[in-house]
């Protein structure tokens, strides 16, 4: 549990560089409806973190192999298309950038992704990825309005393309389409940001699918308690 707060803390302080600490995001967060059911999604999610994220930001709770198990993919599938900085199933998803390297780039070394998604929210993560825009003052070029100043890249730009943001509105443009559409963008991210709430407590999967026998155990048990309650009581009357 400790280990868990301190990630999070390591989190919430690491995405945010020293500019931006005193500019809170005034944009209202855009809505992201969960699903750890949908598997496909999941599988999604795991593979563009993976290409994208994994490059610079670790996930140091999750192994690879409790990650196959859950999202019904065979080690094999894993190995081959998910594993870039090692060959050991059983490692945890660690980063292969050097943390000083990444200070030096970025100007801070990017933080652990295991436990972001409880730490900020799947709202703002979801906000956040969805609304890079163009800004020639930052060294990147973009900045995002629900982390002023960040220092980290619009990663995702291939795909979604550039925006201009309108400060008086607060709307964003597409100024430059991607490789996909603004709806097949927004399911993209929202694969990603389906994998970053799965990991950030993988044992809910677990949890929910015991929960209805749990319900069941009870209403059962409700029952039997009420008859037992009645067979000692009976004869107090």
């Amino acid at each position: 549990m400790k280990a868990l707060i301190i990630a999070a803390m390591m989190a919430m302080a690491g995405l945010v560089s020293a500019p931006s600490m005193a500019a809170a995001p005034t944009a209202k967060l855009e809505h992201f409806e969960v699903d750890l059911y949908d598997q496909a999604s999941l599988q999604r999610g795991a593979q563009i973190f993976t290409n994208y994220c994994l490059s610079c930001h670790s996930a140091s709770f999750m192994r690879y192999n409790r990650m196959a198990k859950d999202l019904g993919l065979t080690e094999e599938q894993v190995k081959q298309n998910l594993m870039f900085a090692t060959d050991k199933i059983g490692d945890t998803m660690q980063v292969a950038m050097r943390p000083e390297d990444a200070k030096k780039w970025f100007g801070v070394t990017p933080p652990d992704l295991s436990v972001i998604a409880r730490a900020r929210g799947t709202d703002w993560l979801y906000s956040y990825l969805n609304n890079f825009y163009l800004d020639a003052s930052r060294p990147m070029g973009t900045n995002n309005p629900y982390l002023v100043n960040a220092g980290m890249p619009h990663i995702l730009w291939e795909q979604q393309g550039f925006q201009a943001l309108d400060h008086e509105t607060g709307k964003m443009e597409l100024t430059e389409q991607g490789a996909l559409t603004p709806r097949q963008y927004d399911q993209y991210v929202g694969d990603l940001v389906n994998f970053l709430a799965y990991i950030s407590e993988p044992s809910k999967l677990d949890r929910l699918a015991l929960g209805p026998w749990v319900l069941l155990y009870l209403a059962v048990f409700f029952f039997i308690a009420l008859a037992l309650k009645k067979a000692y009581w009976k004869d107090v009357h």
